[in-house]
């Protein structure tokens, strides 16, 4: 699967336009998001079923025909499918709540498509990777968290990051880094959606709140 990030012209017609021209290329739309409005223009991610291993060339080809749309990005995609795919991970989470944090983390790369997330924690020489999901490469610098709050930003080697604080069940201060190459900086709903999932996570999973000290932390760090 794919997913293609458009801007085009927020008017009737627009939607079905691109629809019909993803169509006729031979792709498949399984979803529809409207990330943004404003001023006119909108900003839409489309997930569509593409062949594996198939040239993209006639899908650009037929978005650029358009007029007045953008091709902001197109990039691989493992999204799960089904209406609700965030309601169906907390139901997982509920089910086996001492694996929760890594449920979470092997869940989040799909439902954001993304390449990989990670489990971070602040050790005095940097960040440290707790836990990571398949996708993570074993030569992956981790980029500078500060400051950690739910955002997105662009590393120097353009590698794209979202990030959110997260409290695990033990009470450890955490970072969820979640990460993506050949595509557009995740947008601020897809910030809101992470940060979203890891508040549920962390009801479902009853964390406490960690002491001051942050020795909690300080001492997975040292474990990992």
């Amino acid at each position: 699967m794919l997913r293609i990030r458009v801007r085009l012209p927020d008017r009737p017609g627009s939607l079905g336009k691109v629809a019909r021209v993803l169509g006729v290329a031979g792709a498949d739309v399984v979803q529809m998001a409207v990330l943004e409005r404003d001023s006119g223009r909108a900003l839409d991610d489309f997930t569509v079923v593409w062949a594996t291993g198939v040239g993209i060339d006639r899908l650009c080809d037929g978005l650029a025909s358009i007029p007045g749309v953008d091709i902001i990005g197109i990039w691989p995609t493992a999204e799960p499918q089904g209406a609700f795919p965030d309601a169906a991970l907390i139901g997982q989470l509920a089910a086996d709540p001492r694996r929760g944090p890594v449920t979470l983390v092997d869940a989040v790369p799909a439902i954001l498509s993304a390449d990989w997330a990670g489990l971070v924690a602040q050790g005095p020489e940097g960040p440290v990777l707790v836990h990571a999901s398949l996708g993570h490469g074993s030569m992956v610098d981790l980029p500078e968290l500060e400051p950690v709050r739910p955002r997105a930003f662009t590393a120097h080697d353009g590698t794209q990051y979202a990030l959110t604080p997260i409290v695990d069940a033990e009470g450890a201060e955490l970072v969820m880094l979640v990460a993506r190459t050949g595509a557009p900086q995740f947008h601020r709903t897809e910030v809101f959606r992470l940060a979203q999932l890891v508040g549920a996570a962390e009801a479902v999973l009853g964390v406490r709140r960690p002491p001051e000290n942050g020795e909690l932390a300080a001492d997975l760090v040292q474990s990992s």
